[in-house]
């Protein structure tokens, strides 16, 4: 599944759920060519976003932008700001 982010920026692919005995913990994003992600995290493999941070969930998942690592590639080699960023690589 596709996820974008509520600005519609392509973000990744769907790779898994991560559950808790309990309740849905998080999802873990790929990286994938052209895909926002694989600008920002280098080395990374993708990213695990937590459910909190999901608006809908349909034929495509759409994220919250406001916790998605800024990247600006004019800044010192591109690499992302980490305020507020909730999600951890992988």
């Amino acid at each position: 599944m596709k996820v974008f982010t509520d600005t519609g920026e392509y973000f990744g692919d769907i790779e898994e759920s991560i559950l808790t005995k309990t309740k849905l913990f998080g999802w873990r994003v790929r990286a994938t060519k052209n895909s926002f992600l694989s600008k920002v995290l280098g080395s990374a493999k993708g990213v695990i976003v937590p459910h909190q941070l999901v608006k809908s969930i349909g034929d495509i998942m759409i994220i919250s932008r406001a916790a998605v690592p800024s990247y600006n590639p004019d800044e010192e080699g591109g690499a992302p700001k980490k305020e507020g960023a909730m999600m951890k690589g992988f």
